[in-house]
């Protein structure tokens, strides 16, 4: 399932704390592939997409290291058009999709109308309307103590949108839905630590670099298409930044734990990010200018 990459994040946080064992340091290093030599099957593709795609997942990140709400990191629904073109409309919902967690992981959820009442027309739009229930999300929003239900509710119907695009032949939208998770979800995360520099969410910006690989992977299949073409080249820019990121991951002594009564074997691992503060100020730059030009802000 998708939510299995918001214990991803906070996995790759905590093992940070692992004591002071020997450990091994194991540089990551990448050998770019060329594009054109690529074969990505449609199961590859599925789990690179269920690795990527949580709409909550840095909204819980922040919730969990209890950073400030603010409105002022969301996009403006009012312009996410459903007079816009189907790609453009995917693009939005899956921007939307995150925002919506955002609010309600911090349980805004009676600002969340707006975000709910948008995101019905766009999904209406591109036919996928029957998995968003939105006379009951409308309810909850504006319910007390619903909170557990609306996450619930907001993440399948999202999932189900996801495999419904893919299962009709509209791959292509289901992509441009998680480049929209994607580039909000990186939005929030850089908007939040230049104003607050939380260390973590610095390592969480960092780690972006390996999904960002897996993303264009994707967007790549369809790069013949003009929009893709456009929005490649936008998110190429991104990827020019984090290739000065250093990632290495530290291997420390296995260790047996109890998981549903059984004794398991678990090999204890952290990784470590380094982002030069002229790198991590130009991501931050040109996250914010893509995130803008493509939802119109």
């Amino acid at each position: 399932m998708k939510q299995r990459s918001i214990a991803l994040f906070l996995v790759i946080l905590m093992l940070g704390s692992c004591g002071n064992r020997k450990k091994e340091t194991l540089p990551v290093s990448y050998e770019e592939p060329d594009p054109d030599e690529l074969v990505v099957s449609d199961e590859a593709m599925d789990e690179v997409i269920e690795n990527i795609a949580s709409p909550i997942e840095v909204a819980s990140l922040l919730n969990d290291l209890n950073v400030p709400f603010s409105v002022s990191y969301l996009a403006d629904p009012d312009k996410m058009s459903s007079y816009a073109t189907n790609y453009e409309m995917a693009y939005y919902l899956g921007a939307l999709s995150s925002d919506l967690g955002y609010l309600n992981m911090y349980n805004k959820t009676g600002s969340a109308i707006n975000y709910l009442g948008t995101i019905n027309k766009l999904t209406e739009a591109l036919d996928v309307g029957q998995f968003f229930d939105f006379v009951k999300m409308k309810r909850l929003a504006t319910g007390q103590n619903t909170l557990d239900s609306l996450l619930f509710v907001s993440m399948n119907s999202y999932n189900q949108m996801d495999d419904y695009l893919k299962a009709t032949s509209r791959g292509n939208l289901s992509a441009l839905m998680v480049s929209g998770v994607w580039i909000e979800g990186l939005y929030l995360a850089t908007q939040v630590y230049d104003k607050s520099a939380v260390e973590e969410i610095r390592d969480v910006i960092g780690q972006q670099k390996l999904i960002l690989n897996n993303l264009l992977i994707i967007m790549e299949k369809y790069k013949s298409d003009d929009y893709f073409a456009v929005l490649l080249a936008d998110y190429y820019l991104i990827k020019d930044q984090f290739d000065n990121v250093k990632i290495t991951y530290e291997i420390g002594e296995p260790k047996t734990v109890e998981v549903d009564g059984m004794l398991m074997v678990i090999q204890d691992e952290s990784s470590s990010i380094d982002i030069p503060e002229e790198t991590l100020s130009e991501i931050i730059k040109v996250t914010e200018l893509i995130r803008n030009k493509h939802l119109n802000i």
